[in-house]
């Protein structure tokens, strides 16, 4: 009697998660005004946006600086950069599409929006009906470094950012910083989860980290007449500090006055990790930029956060193609837009699976 209780206490205590929720008084949590329950959640700035800057032709001229095996498609960035010494002691390295695998000068590790096959169940069992597009998977941290890592940061839920074989893989070790009602997606397995609103604050070992906005929206499941969740999970991006130094990572989003926002509360950014696709669309471009920023709109961005450089990330050989001409289609419309606008921004060209330490 005495075993069989002690394994109903293990396995009980084993499998309840850790929840928590952070919200200052300062910090912002804006609904939609409607009825639904639960509540659901609105951008600081819905409505229609008017874009200061559009590239309008030759946009995606090819670069001697891609080596691809077909147009845009396929490609190493071989460019010699510079690396901008502004002594973080962080070191970044892009996984593919919005994944980063970062650690900071201690030596304390964060997995960002890590994904590394397909589409969670049932969306990649709707792909394969669907004869749909199966992306190049990346090549990820061994598990040696799954193991050593602290914390895993998401942005939103949606199946290109958050796959719940990931956190199986990761495990109960690290701890996991989310969005406001992101925790139910989650397995009763014994995850540590912190839910933050906007402009949020905890901290981690060295770090600060502070959960802020970004322009976009989530969903996650749908059944036609029966259930949907459009919106009732937060989104956002994250400002990571240590000491005197910033790392921005905006999370899916389009371009609005949040960027303005963030600056202005916790000063200019060292660096900058910031999406530069997923905005064509041949029917719905409007809504495609809508919520997620053209390169423009990411150098944009990056200028009013006084980014000291910026990685972009969405596009490649690892991500899925949604709302892009190809794999490198963005890039080569960045590496234009960069020199047509003037930008003063430094630019880093990560290929999937390099690193970086600046």
């Amino acid at each position: 009697m005495i075993v069989i209780l002690n394994i109903i206490l293990l396995f009980g205590c084993s499998t309840t998660n850790q929840l928590s929720h952070t919200e200052q008084a300062d910090s912002i949590i804006k609904y939609k005004n409607n009825s639904l329950t639960p509540a659901r959640f609105s951008n600081l700035y819905p409505g229609k946006k008017n874009y200061l800057i559009t590239c309008k032709e030759d946009c995606y001229q090819p670069s001697p600086l891609l080596e691809c095996s077909s147009p845009a498609e396929n490609c190493q960035f071989i460019g010699e950069q510079l690396i901008p010494q502004l002594n973080t002691g962080f070191t970044f390295r892009w996984l593919g599409h919005a994944s980063f695998h970062i650690k900071s000068p201690e030596g304390t590790t964060l997995l960002l929006d890590p994904v590394s096959e397909q589409f969670d169940w049932p969306v990649n069992w709707a792909f394969r009906l669907a004869n749909g597009f199966f992306r190049q998977e990346p090549k990820w941290p061994t598990l040696d470094e799954i193991d050593a890592v602290d914390a895993v940061l998401y942005s939103h839920v949606h199946y290109d950012h958050f796959n719940k074989d990931d956190i199986k893989t990761i495990g109960t070790n690290a701890k996991y910083f989310v969005p406001l009602g992101f925790g139910e997606h989650f397995p009763n397995d014994g995850y540590s989860i912190n839910e933050m609103a906007w402009f949020s604050t905890t901290t981690l070992a060295e770090l600060t980290l502070n959960f802020v906005p970004a322009h976009h929206f989530s969903s996650r499941i749908l059944v036609p007449f029966v259930y949907e969740d459009n919106d009732a999970t937060l989104w956002g991006g994250w400002v990571i500090e240590h000491q005197d130094k910033r790392i921005f990572f905006a999370g899916d989003t389009g371009y609005s006055k949040h960027f303005k926002d963030i600056q202005q509360r916790y000063g200019d950014m060292d660096v900058c990790l910031i999406p530069i696709a997923s905005y064509y669309h041949k029917e719905n471009s409007a809504w495609y930029r809508y919520v997620h920023t053209t390169p423009e709109d990411a150098l944009l961005a990056a200028q009013e956060l006084n980014c000291k450089v910026m990685i972009p990330w969405g596009y490649g050989n690892n991500s899925w193609k949604m709302g892009d001409h190809s794999s490198h289609s963005a890039l080569l419309r960045l590496l234009k837009m960069h020199k047509e606008m003037n930008s003063k921004i430094p630019l880093y060209i990560l290929n999937e699976g390099e690193e970086v330490r600046f």
